[in-house]
């Protein structure tokens, strides 16, 4: 067959969640460079493992078979959930493309579609509410403390059905899980409440996607790069500058969220700046450092990772690099 019309190959991992994302980005991609894609399913080490992710190595648990399978030539590119994938970029492999960003926010699924504040209406009662993450238990914590409210958070691992069948079988009060996932499966109504951005900084790059391929392969990456976002290349390039600073001299889970404001303060598409949150915490949420910074758009995605490098190294400073916990995934 001849090579322009044989199908793409994207590797994706067998997760309902990740099919899901795959098979929109494989539409997207028939549709900007006229050929088929097939789906080929790989099985990472993140997918059987049933231990904690911060134990088994957290990110890159979900990664690594695919990008194996990219350098092996098994595969033409790859889609990863942005927040999955380590913030140091593998040799051979380039990040063709980083597609508009769905919502980026945490969610509550509760019991009897219940709001956070309905769940801790009765003070007398600590709810459980489940998360197999450190970065969501930190702040979630913190915000139930500076309520008054009893919160027990606990930690679970399982795909989206199982989360939420905790919450069904009357084991836990509620979960939190990222909207985004939620809306691409199509199961956005089971939402109890989005949870803002100014009470829980989700992780860095949640919501986005990204498509990998071999660098070398210079015609799909210019193809590719059709479906880049620049504004959203801009704001995870700079929550994951601040990550990776952070990695380096801290182990306590960070969150961080890059959103683009209009310059003249309405809400039109004239975006001029970018502001930058973190949040870096101990898991019981007793001590967290939080700090944001606002300034010019960047011009380039280096101006941006320079921006998430300033506010890293600022909230080193002010005593992130004392904050011991697990590993955020």
């Amino acid at each position: 067959m001849n090579a322009t019309h044989r199908p793409l190959r994207l590797g994706t991992r067998r997760s309902q969640l990740a099919m899901a994302q795959s098979g929109g980005v494989a539409e997207q991609v028939t549709r900007l460079t006229g050929r088929p894609v097939e789906l080929v399913e790989i099985t990472t080490y993140g997918d059987v493992s049933r231990e904690a992710l911060a134990t088994i190595g957290g990110t890159g648990v979900f990664v690594s078979a695919l990008r194996e399978a990219l350098l092996a030539g098994e595969i033409d590119f790859a889609v990863h959930s942005l927040k999955d994938l380590p913030t140091a970029e593998p040799e051979g492999l380039a990040l063709a493309a980083l597609p508009t960003r769905a919502d980026p926010r945490d969610v509550l699924v509760a019991r009897d579609g219940l709001t956070f504040d309905g769940l801790t209406a009765d003070a007398t009662r600590p709810v459980r509410i489940g998360t197999g993450s450190p970065r969501r238990a930190a702040q979630l914590n913190s915000w139930a403390r500076s309520l008054g409210r009893p919160v027990e958070t606990v930690a679970i691992r399982g795909n989206v059905d199982t989360r939420i069948g905790f919450v069904r079988s009357g084991e836990l009060d509620a979960v939190v899980l990222a909207a985004a996932g939620l809306h691409r499966l199509g199961r956005a109504g089971e939402i109890s409440e989005a949870l803002s951005p100014d009470i829980m900084l989700p992780a860095p790059g949640q919501g986005a996607l990204a498509i990998e391929c071999a660098a070398s392969d210079a015609d799909l990456v210019t193809r590719l790069s059709g479906l880049d976002d620049p504004h959203t290349r801009a704001a995870v390039t700079a929550e994951r500058a601040l990550l990776a600073t952070l990695e380096a001299g801290c182990s306590a889970p960070v969150g961080a969220y890059a959103d683009l404001l209009p310059g003249d303060g309405t809400h039109g598409q004239n975006v001029t700046e970018l502001r930058l949150r973190g949040v870096v915490g101990t898991t019981d949420g007793t001590t967290l450092v939080q700090l944001s910074t606002t300034g010019p758009l960047p011009a380039s995605p280096g101006e941006a990772a320079a921006v998430g490098r300033a506010l890293a190294e600022e909230m080193l400073a002010k005593g992130a690099a004392g904050l011991m916990g697990e590993r955020e995934h």
